[in-house]
């Protein structure tokens, strides 16, 4: 009688699990084996506890993104609406005319 492709599959996945239980054991008798398989889980724990927090900032990136847009569309200018600036001009002063000098001492007598 044939084996089925999934009945096959399964051997293989329950042989290779076997050869990784045996692999594991193996590294722990080794010395610093335990150290390195404690390193390993450490590791592990660590990449699902940052994983975890990427979630959560993946919905706020998208909040902020949002927000940006909005702000960028408020900001904008509308040219239709804006008042256009006066020009005012403003006058010269006047510049005082020059006083006529004080007599000297030629005087008027006309001498």
């Amino acid at each position: 009688m044939a084996r089925s492709r999934k009945t096959q599959d399964k051997a293989v996945v329950a042989r290779l699990s076997g050869a990784g239980e045996d692999a594991l054991q193996r590294i722990s008798e080794l010395p610093g084996g335990k150290y390195m398989l404690k390193a390993v889980a450490d590791a592990r724990t660590g990449i699902d506890e940052l994983s975890a927090k990427l979630r959560r900032i993946d919905p706020l990136e998208r909040r902020v993104t949002a927000l940006e847009k909005r702000l960028d569309s408020l900001e904008k200018p509308k040219t239709k609406t804006t008042a256009k600036k006066r020009r005012t001009t403003t006058k010269p002063k006047p510049v005082p005319a020059a006083a006529p000098p004080p007599p000297g001492p030629t005087g008027s007598d006309g001498i």
